[in-house]
């Protein structure tokens, strides 16, 4: 009986310090107005109607139909930051080079996706938005550039005053902010890493703590952006339960997946679909329509 209950005590002190190691940051009050918008996921972007993703012209539908838009950023050989999802651009303009290894003026003379749109940098981006909706911007560490990648964003945004956030996959881009920029809102992105196929290359023990959100305990989020479908396994339901912190979803892309999220209070980021208006939120105008789906 006395080890039975050993092991119950050391169980629950397990339990107890797990809580304690994910939880978040709360009471910040620019989370309020996050809240309040709703995201679309690399702008509203429909190649289908000649509008790429992560492009000038998404971005603007986005604003038009009073949405949020989520970002992504790379540094590039020259230290600029330009706005793209995938490092390697095989998929977004037919060559085989990685942002990290050219220079602006090298990718400039690239297009997204078949249209006329070139990649954007993100101070091109910034004014589109600033006065008007909030910016989910999300850091892209490769090669271990994360420190460069977060100097340099921040050295940009240090003059922007607009509404925006910073997330990113990698911890030690919130670690950095923790350390480094503690007033800006930061978001640990998120997955199943245990699930087959996600986070390739990295050992099972390392996935595992990911997924099960350890690394909170050294960068201390003020919120969690997780994979949707994965949004109900049990480090998030107790993150985002229990201990109320906030959760963000992605990527939604019906209404009704949307509905479901919004009323466990998650931020929501949107793609594929143009959703139904809140109360809230201004409708979507018959211009940003041509951008989604």
């Amino acid at each position: 009986m006395g080890i039975f209950l050993g092991s119950v005590a050391g169980l629950a002190v397990l339990f107890l310090l797990w809580l304690a190691a994910m939880g978040t940051r709360r009471g910040e009050r620019q989370m309020a107005l996050l809240r309040q918008y709703r995201y679309a996921h690399r702008g509203l972007h429909n190649i289908e109607r000649g509008v790429p993703e992560n492009s000038i012209l998404a971005f603007r539908y986005a604003i038009t139909g009073g949405f949020g838009a989520e970002l992504d950023v790379h540094l590039t050989k020259d230290k600029r930051l330009v706005v793209a999802h995938d490092s390697f651009l095989d998929r977004l303009c037919g060559v085989h080079v990685r942002i990290e290894e050219q220079t602006l003026e090298e990718l400039r003379k690239l297009t997204l996706q078949g249209t006329k749109e070139t990649i954007p940098l993100l101070e091109e981006v910034l004014p589109l938005f600033c006065g008007k909706t909030p910016l989910i911007i999300e850091l892209k560490v490769e090669n271990g550039n994360y420190k460069e990648l977060c100097e340099q964003t921040c050295k940009l945004l240090g003059t922007y005053r607009g509404d925006f956030c910073i997330e990113s996959f990698d911890p030690r881009v919130l670690r950095w902010l923790k350390k480094n920029e503690p007033f800006i809102l930061r978001g640990q992105l998120a997955e199943n890493y245990t699930k087959s196929g996600a986070a390739p290359g990295f050992p099972f023990l390392a996935r595992l703590a990911m997924t099960m959100l350890l690394p909170n305990f050294l960068t201390r989020p003020d919120f969690i952006a997780f994979r949707y479908e994965d949004r109900n396994i049990l480090p998030v339901r107790l993150c985002c339960g229990l201990l109320k912190g906030q959760e963000a979803s992605w990527t939604i892309r019906h209404q009704s997946e949307l509905e479901v999220a919004e009323q466990a209070g998650s931020l929501v980021i949107f793609e594929g679909f143009l959703p139904k208006k809140r109360a809230e939120q201004p409708a979507a105008s018959e211009q940003s329509q041509q951008g989604a789906a």
